[in-house]
C-alpha cells in the first residue's frame, strides 16, 4: 500500500513536470512581437545628467535601440515589430541608422508596422521601409521639407556691453559667428547652402527608395500648398489612415492574443531596481560594482557626446585607456557626436586613441549627427570611419576668442585696475580686445594648432585623403556623403555597421559589443564605486560631470522661445563658458536643422 502511495506521488510528480515542460516548450514557440514605444531624447552616452532628483530611469541609448531592432532581424521567434517613435528626440544620423535596420528587418521577411500621428520629415524617413506604415487620419502634415535658422546674439551683447573677440584661421572657420555677428557670413553662407542642398536631396532620394516613388513625387508632395494625412495615403508616402485603437486591435488581429507583444525586447530595463526593503538596497550594493567586461572577447564601445571639453572627455578617455590594458577587449568603437570645442583637450582624447591602437587591436569610429572640428580631430586615427549621409564633419580649422566684459562693467558702474609683469602678461585679460600684437600672438598659436590638427589626420588617413588637405580643410564643412567622396570617412553606415566591421577585424562575435560606461540610473549611481578607476596609470584627468547649463530653460524672458531657439541660445551660453578657459577652440558651426 505504501509502495503505492509512493508510486502515485512519483507519477504526479511526472505529470506536472512534463506539463511544465509542455508549457515551456509552447512559450518558446510562440511568435513575438517586438514593441518599441519610444519618448524623450535617445542619449549616445548615456549618461544620466538629471542626478538623484532627475528623471528616474536610466537614458535608453541609441546604441541599446540599434542593437535591439538588428538582434530582431535575426531572430528566428520574432514576426514583427511595432514602433511609435512620435515622442522620440530623434537626430538625423539616428533616425537614418534606424530606418536601414527597418530595412534589414524587412529584408528578414519580418512585419514592420509604424504608427504616427504626425508625419514629419524625420517621421516619413523612419516609417519609409515599413509596410504597415501607418498615419492618423486627421495627423498634422509637416513633412515640407527643411528649414534652418540660426540665432546671432552680437545685438544682445552689444546691449549688455560684452564683446566676444574672435580670430579664425581658415576662411570657411565660421564657428563662433554668432557671437560677433548679426548674419552669416559669405564663406558660411556658402557652405550652410551646399549642406542643406545635400540634405535635403537625401531625404527626397531615400524617402522615395523605400517608398517605390520617383523623386519628383516626393518633392511635389513636399511643395503641397494643402499636404493632408489622405494626400499622403493616396501618393503612397503611408500605408493607412487609423486612429490609435484601430491600429493596435489590427496588429493583435494579424498575430493573434497568443503571441508575445514584447515591449522590451532585448532593451536594458531602464527603470532600474525595484527597491522594496533594506535588503533589495543591500543587494544592489553588492551587485552595483560587478564588471559584466570581464568575459572573454569583446568589443567596447564608448560614446563621445556634446562639446568638448576636460570634463566632458574625462569619462571617455578613462574608459579607453581602461580598454587598452583589458586583454579581453579586441576592438575598441567610438561613437562621436560632438561638434568639437576646446583644441587642448581634443588632443589629449586623441591621445588616448592612440594608446589604444598602440595595442595593435582595431580602433573603429562612428559618427553620429555631428563630428566636426575637434570631433573630426578625435576620429582622425581611426582605422575605419563610419558616417551616415546625414552626418555633418569636417571644419577642419581653429578659432581663437576671448570675452571682452569692459563695456558690461562700465554699465553697471564697475572699474578695475591692473598691473603685469611680463610683456604679454595681460593678453587674456577680459577687460579690453586683442590689441594688433596681441591678436597676432594669438594667430600664431593658432597656426601651430592648426599645423598639428592637419598632421592628426595626414597621420591617420594617408592616402586615403582625394587630393591636397588644405583644399578640403580650411573650416569646411560637409556631410557625410560628401566626406566620403573626399576620403575623411570611409563607409557610409552607422554604429551596428561600425560594430560589425570592428568584430570581424577582431574575430569575434558582433554580439559581443558593450557600451561602456554602462549606463545608469540615478538610484543604481548612488551605490556604485565613488572612486574613479584609473586602471595603471598613476594619475587621470578629474571626472566631475559637466554642468549642464539651465539658464536658458529656467529665465522668464526665454520660455517663449521655441525649444530649437532655445537649445541655440543654451549652446551660446556654454560656447561663452569655454571661450574663458580655453581660448583656442575646435569648433565647428551648427546647421539648425529638425529632422
Amino acid at each position: 500500500m505504501k509502495s503505492i502511495k509512493l508510486l502515485s506521488i512519483l507519477l504526479l510528480c511526472l505529470s506536472l513536470s512534463s506539463g511544465l515542460f509542455a508549457a515551456k516548450s509552447k512559450k518558446s514557440d510562440t511568435n513575438i512581437v517586438a514593441v518599441y514605444d519610444i519618448e524623450g531624447l535617445i542619449s549616445e552616452s548615456g549618461l544620466n545628467q538629471g542626478g538623484l532628483f532627475g528623471p528616474p530611469e536610466r537614458p535608453l541609448t541609441h546604441y541599446d535601440i540599434a542593437q535591439s531592432l538588428t538582434k530582431a532581424a535575426d531572430d528566428e521567434k520574432v514576426v514583427a515589430v511595432v514602433i511609435d517613435f512620435g515622442g522620440a528626440g530623434l537626430k538625423l544620423a539616428q533616425i537614418q541608422e534606424i530606418a536601414r535596420c527597418l530595412q534589414n528587418l524587412r529584408a528578414a521577411e519580418k512585419d514592420v508596422w509604424v504608427y504616427t500621428e504626425q508625419l514629419s520629415n524625420g517621421m516619413a524617413l523612419l516609417g519609409a521601409p515599413a509596410n504597415h506604415f501607418t498615419l492618423m487620419p486627421e495627423a498634422n502634415v509637416t513633412f515640407t521639407g527643411l528649414h534652418s535658422e540660426s540665432l546671432y546674439f552680437k545685438g544682445m551683447l552689444d546691449k549688455m556691453g560684452m564683446q566676444v573677440d574672435v580670430i579664425h584661421i581658415g576662411d570657411f572657420k565660421s564657428a563662433g559667428e554668432s557671437l560677433y555677428r548679426t548674419e552669416p557670413s559669405e564663406y558660411s553662407l556658402q557652405q550652410n547652402t551646399a549642406m542643406l542642398d545635400s540634405l535635403y536631396q537625401q531625404l527626397i532620394q531615400q524617402v522615395a527608395g523605400h517608398r517605390q516613388l520617383t523623386t519628383e513625387q516626393v518633392e511635389n508632395f513636399i511643395n503641397h500648398n494643402n499636404p493632408s494625412a489622405q494626400l499622403a495615403k493616396e501618393l503612397g508616402l503611408v500605408d493607412q489612415l487609423m486612429y490609435r485603437t484601430s491600429f493596435n486591435k489590427a496588429v493583435k488581429e494579424t498575430y493573434g492574443e497568443d503571441a508575445d507583444y514584447n515591449q522590451t525586447y532585448q532593451l536594458p530595463d531602464i527603470y532600474g531596481p525595484e527597491i522594496k526593503s533594506f535588503m533589495d538596497v543591500v543587494k544592489l550594493m553588492f551587485q552595483s560594482d560587478k564588471n559584466k567586461k570581464s568575459k572573454d572577447g569583446y568589443i567596447g564601445v564608448v560614446a563621445l557626446e556634446g562639446a568638448i571639453s576636460d570634463k566632458s572627455i574625462a569619462p571617455v578617455r578613462r574608459e579607453i585607456i581602461k580598454l587598452s590594458q583589458d586583454e579581453n577587449c579586441k576592438a575598441l568603437v567610438l561613437r562621436v557626436d560632438s561638434p568639437g570645442g576646446s583644441a587642448l583637450s581634443s588632443d589629449v582624447l586623441w591621445e588616448a586613441t592612440t594608446a589604444f591602437k598602440a595595442t595593435e587591436r582595431p580602433f573603429v569610429v562612428s559618427m553620429g549627427s555631428v563630428a566636426a572640428s575637434g570631433g573630426y580631430y578625435v576620429s582622425a586615427a581611426a582605422d575605419r570611419i563610419f558616417a551616415e549621409p546625414g552626418t555633418i564633419t569636417g571644419s577642419i580649422g581653429v578659432v581663437g576668442m576671448k570675452l571682452v566684459l569692459q563695456g558690461s562693467m562700465d554699465k553697471l558702474g564697475i572699474t578695475s585696475h591692473s598691473q603685469q609683469r611680463g610683456k604679454n602678461a595681460g593678453i587674456m585679460t577680459s577687460s579690453k580686445p586683442f590689441s594688433p600684437a596681441e591678436a597676432e600672438l594669438i594667430r600664431q598659436s593658432m597656426q601651430q594648432v592648426y599645423s598639428t590638427f592637419k598632421k592628426r589626420i595626414t597621420d591617420g588617413r594617408g592616402d586615403r585623403l582625394q587630393g591636397e588637405l588644405e583644399k578640403l580643410a580650411g573650416g569646411r564643412v560637409y556631410t557625410g556623403q560628401q566626406a566620403l567622396d573626399i576620403g575623411l570617412v570611409d563607409q557610409l553606415g552607422g554604429l551596428n555597421q561600425a560594430i560589425a566591421y570592428a568584430a570581424e577585424q577582431a574575430g569575434i562575435s558582433a554580439d559581443s559589443s558593450i557600451l561602456t560606461p554602462a549606463p545608469k540610473s540615478p538610484l543604481e549611481g548612488m551605490f556604485s564605486s565613488q572612486r574613479p578607476d584609473k586602471g595603471d596609470e598613476l594619475i587621470g584627468m578629474s571626472l566631475a560631470r559637466q554642468n549642464f547649463t539651465e539658464f536658458a530653460q529656467a529665465h522668464p524672458a526665454l520660455r517663449i522661445l521655441s525649444a530649437p531657439h532655445l537649445q541655440q541660445v543654451d549652446q551660446a551660453i556654454k560656447q561663452l563658458e569655454s571661450i574663458n578657459s580655453h581660448h583656442i577652440q575646435l569648433l565647428s558651426p551648427t546647421l539648425h536643422i529638425q529632422p
